[in-house]
């Protein structure tokens, strides 16, 4: 049922220019998707992935990113794979459902792709708890609750 929702957005991180790396989030898991030079091979790619950091490059050269994560993931589910040139880094969120505004610390989305992100979530977290019914045209008006703490207590 969650596949009838709106697909995940990829944002785009740029520096001069140039896509640095890519990124989505679902209501567990945050995606990095960085193109690798041709001709390199996973076994030739370091990436640790720690609770609230992130470091990857090519042996033995420095890190391409050396940087803290916006929210803080379980590193020991989280892992990475190689694929047509592209790394996939799959974080796995400590906090289901907790919108990230970022995937890297200082990279942050515009309010209105924020926004976006957490109307999706919301509408994830619902289609989860209630499978029998289709979100897929649900909207809100005004502000976006956050989907880990919405009616949490009740």
């Amino acid at each position: 049922m969650a596949e009838r929702l709106a697909p995940s957005t990829r944002h785009q991180f740029k520096h001069n220019g140039q896509v640095v790396y890519e990124w989505d989030q679902t209501f567990s898991e945050v995606n990095i998707y960085v193109n690798v030079p041709p001709g390199i091979s996973a076994k030739q790619l370091y990436v640790d992935i720690s609770t609230k950091h992130l470091r990857f490059g090519v042996t033995p050269n420095p890190p391409y990113l050396n940087q803290d994560l916006a929210g803080s993931v379980k590193a020991s589910e989280s892992y990475w794979t190689l694929e047509d040139g592209v790394l996939h880094v799959s974080l796995t969120k400590l906090d289901d459902g907790e919108p990230w505004p970022s995937a890297l610390s200082g990279h942050l989305l515009d309010p209105v792709a924020q926004q976006a992100d957490t109307q999706r979530l919301m509408l994830e977290r619902f289609q989860v708890e209630h499978p029998g019914f289709d979100f897929s045209q649900a909207t809100f008006n005004g502000q976006v609750p956050n989907p880990r703490t919405f009616m949490r207590d009740l």
